[in-house]
């Protein structure tokens, strides 16, 4: 009796074994469906997305030259900084626009603005500021014109520092390294020469030299 219980036993742990097995498998088949299923979906769906005409690559559009300002020479609406020109998709690019609708374009119409950099101007001419340096900066007048009176009023009463103070100022002015005492930027012809400084901080990227 008992090796006729005991021998009864084994089969029904066996299937039990068995059936575990098989639901574990199921359940795992399960999701790997689902998974599959929705990365599928994701793909899909991703597709179906148009493009945003800002994404376009370089070649597929055309910005125009930014509306410069006769008086500050700067870009029309220099706000912060920063001001936008108006960009066309080339012809039979279908992307979104600045408004959100899918446009398919035929080259001249505006599909985004791109951000372009610029000055903040105050009205200090460039120009200005360089003649009265060469030829009353004996007087202080670049100093008083750019907004340093106490210097201006210095350089007055001392001719210039004899003539060494009135040299320096010339050079420091005509390098762009003395501005006007706001903090704003020179005017000067957007299409002339201007002064760029370049700064190396801890962000800067550093191409590694490969030495022989």
């Amino acid at each position: 009796m008992c090796l006729f219980s005991s021998m009864a036993a084994r089969p029904g742990k066996s299937l039990s074994g068995t059936q575990r097995q098989k639901g574990t498998a199921a359940i795992l088949w399960a999701l790997g469906t689902v998974w599959v299923a929705v990365l599928l979906a994701r793909g899909v769906e991703g597709a179906d997305l148009p493009l945003k005409c800002e994404d376009l690559r370089v070649g597929q559009y055309i910005c125009d030259d930014p509306k410069i300002d006769n008086d500050t020479q700067e870009p029309v609406n220099c706000t912060d900084h920063t001001a936008y020109v108006a960009c066309h998709p080339a012809p039979n690019i279908t992307c979104k626009d600045f408004s959100g609708n899918e446009t398919q374009f035929t080259g001249k119409e505006i599909g985004f603005y791109r951000p372009i950099e610029c000055r903040n101007v105050n009205g200090y001419s460039y120009k200005v500021a360089v003649a009265l340096s060469l030829f009353l900066g004996w007087l202080g007048a670049d100093r008083f014109y750019l907004g340093y009176p106490a210097l201006g009023l210095l350089k007055f009463c001392t001719v210039g520092f004899c003539g060494i103070g009135s040299l320096i100022d010339f050079i420091l002015i005509s390098m762009q390294i003395v501005g006007p005492s706001d903090g704003s930027s020179y005017i000067i012809d957007y299409y002339g020469a201007r002064l760029t400084r370049l700064i190396i901080t801890n962000e800067t990227f550093r191409k590694p030299q490969i030495y022989p």
